[in-house]
């Protein structure tokens, strides 16, 4: 267990590291993306820096300490087992457990091996007393409690495995944006970020859209327009292929835009390369349909407030704060009550 001093200390080296440039951290991006193809290196980059910019920035991380008195008070051991759908997805808990006085040991995905390490080493390398509070392993036994994250198939074996055991266990879930047809181009643009961002493969990715009876996609097509070398990606043009493929054979009315298909489909999720979209009428009528998926939805985005919902403003979906959890599961007050 670390004090809350020498955490916060910590953590101005290890941002100033990661914004450098540094050619080593670059090798370890690049052989992020060798090991997983879907790693893009600059959608790897934008995810570093917006892990220093919200996590590492030391009066940030303050003043989310002081909400959690009981923090640097248990000293647990937690288990971690990290998604690896996006680049270093599992920081965040990382660092929840380090920030609230326990012991991480984690558990990585082979789509997300490398970075993780590479940074943890990193951290470890300026402070070394973070060396006892992080553990990496391929077998989880001795622990406390467990954070677990994965698809709606895997967390069915978690809940069995981890039944006996405090934990937060995530499933699936999506981002969904909701339109007025009064967004600028500016706007529609910063949309475009919270699809395409890591090929939409984030939790945090909007999969679906909430859209006024009649609106016009012809401006959306042209603001996602700068998204289109996606396209070139070997591996989302097959997906892309084939979801045009299956719509053309089946008679799927779809809106194509070479780089990305949309789709009226009541569903939240939604398939690699293609967004749904539902129309509705009133305000009334879209909160109704929103708090039926509730439970689908990790974030809302809309450029202003909508009642019962905490909105992101477009563009901003990749950039969580460390108070915005998971599944709206408050991790650090789950840590800092074991």
């Amino acid at each position: 267990m670390i004090s809350r001093d020498l955490f916060l200390k910590s953590l101005q080296p290890l941002q100033q590291y990661l914004k450098s440039g540094d050619a080593e951290l670059e090798h370890a991006i690049e052989k992020g993306y060798a090991n997983n193809p879907w790693f893009f290196p600059d959608f790897t980059r934008h995810a570093i820096h917006a892990i220093a910019d919200e996590f590492l920035d030391e009066v940030k991380c303050a003043r989310w300490m002081d909400l959690y008195p009981k923090a640097n008070q248990t000293g647990k051991n937690i288990a971690i087992i990290m998604a690896g759908n996006v680049p270093i997805v599992g920081f965040h808990d990382l660092f929840c457990v380090l920030a609230s006085g326990n012991k991480a040991m984690i558990k990585l995905s082979d789509k997300d091996s490398v970075l993780p390490k590479f940074i943890v080493n990193k951290w470890i390398e300026f402070y070394p007393e973070l060396s006892s509070c992080i553990t990496f392993t391929e077998k989880l036994e001795g622990f406390d409690a467990v954070i677990a994250t994965g698809s709606n198939n895997s967390s069915r074996y978690f809940e069995y495995y981890f039944k006996s055991y405090p934990h937060i266990l995530r499933k699936n879930r999506n981002g969904v944006a909701v339109l007025t047809g009064e967004e600028t181009s500016a706007e529609l643009k910063e949309l475009g970020k919270d699809i395409f961002l890591y090929y939409g493969l984030g939790c945090r990715n909007v999969s679906k859209m909430y859209v006024p009876e009649g609106y016009d996609f012809a401006e959306m097509e042209m603001a996602f327009e700068g998204w289109n070398f996606l396209a070139d990606h070997n591996k989302y043009r097959n997906n892309l292929d084939y979801n045009y493929a299956i719509y053309i054979i089946n008679n799927v009315p779809h809106i194509n835009l070479g780089h990305l298909i949309l789709k009226e489909d009541d569903a939240i999720a939604s398939r690699i390369g293609c967004v749904h979209y539902s129309y509705y009428n009133t305000e009334k009528e879209l909160i109704e349909n929103l708090e039926l998926k509730r439970n689908e939805i990790q974030c809302l985005v809309k450029c202003d407030k909508l009642k019962g919902w905490e909105c992101v403003s477009p563009g901003n979906t990749q950039y969580p704060t460390l108070g915005q959890y998971a599944d709206g599961v408050d991790t650090m007050l789950f840590l800092t009550s074991l």
